[in-house]
């Protein structure tokens, strides 16, 4: 099964994906087997062929099969579970990203930051609380990182994928913030680029570095080199907000990425801190 999950790695081309390089043999084979079940939850939600009954009760079996062994069962749970035996990782760790999962099968809207907020923290700082398991860390400061980096790369993703996400007819901007800049959400449907949503943006993105920030101050000095993949991944979305800062965040018409150079550049940069 671990080839199994490499590929769903591998075929993800995902800035996480890449952060692996910086780990021993068998840390990577682990962490990869947990990103590849996150990917499998997460393509059950956005699978287009399949309605929300059928997404739900796939998702459900999931929750069964983290508890125990289960009849007809992926043959990929098992792998699932012998993490949770192998490093303290509970079936709720991993239940708190199924939830984050399925609130994109009924929410399509987020009325406040402190909604989405939710949102981010399952879908994202989740996923952070079970990698510096998996990693390997000695001050508890480190989940409370991992809390504050899960936002950071998850509000970045939202402001990247602006275009992409109204495709599929969801807004995870807050409407509260639409509303404090005088940006109609009809404007946003519409596409329409003007200096409020500049504003709207660029006040988006200071709420995703003042995340980074907060990251980088809790990081205990003890556990920084065994958070190294999960620095590599802080490097490469500070450089992708600040790209779009300078372009002005034309999410509507582009999508955003640092290409292959930058990003070996910035996993250089990072294990080269650690010399």
């Amino acid at each position: 099964m671990a080839v199994n999950a490499a590929k769903i790695t591998q075929a993800s081309k995902s800035n996480l994906a890449l952060s692996f390089i910086s780990l021993g043999r068998e840390r990577r084979r682990d962490i990869t087997t947990f990103y590849a079940f996150c990917r499998v939850i997460d393509d059950i939600a956005d699978d287009v062929d399949l309605g929300v009954d059928e997404k739900q009760r796939r998702l459900s079996e999931w929750r069964d099969w983290l508890r125990a062994a289960r009849a007809n069962e992926s043959p990929f749970a098992a792998d699932v579970r012998h993490l949770m035996q192998k490093y303290p990782i509970t079936p709720k760790m991993l239940e708190e990203i199924i939830a984050g999962v399925e609130m994109d099968l009924t929410i399509q809207r987020y009325q406040t930051f402190d909604e989405l907020r939710v949102y981010c923290y399952r879908v994202a700082s989740a996923v952070g609380l079970v990698s510096i398991e998996i990693f390997g860390y000695r001050n508890p400061a480190c989940k409370e990182y991992a809390v504050q980096l899960g936002l950071a790369l998850q509000t970045t993703n939202i402001i990247r994928d602006v275009g992409k996400d109204l495709v599929a007819g969801r807004i995870y901007l807050p409407l509260e913030d639409l509303a404090h800049f005088g940006y109609a959400e009809t404007e946003l449907q519409d596409r329409r680029y003007n200096d409020r949503f500049l504003q709207l943006m660029e006040f988006e993105a200071y709420r995703a570095r003042q995340f980074f920030a907060q990251a980088a101050a809790v990081l205990p000095r003890e556990d920084q080199r065994s958070m190294i993949a999960a620095e590599i991944m802080a490097s490469i979305y500070r450089g992708l907000l600040r790209r779009m800062e300078l372009d002005k965040f034309r999410v509507f018409e582009k999508e955003y990425a640092l290409n292959k150079l930058e990003k070996t550049g910035r996993i250089a940069a990072q294990l080269f801190k650690l010399l």
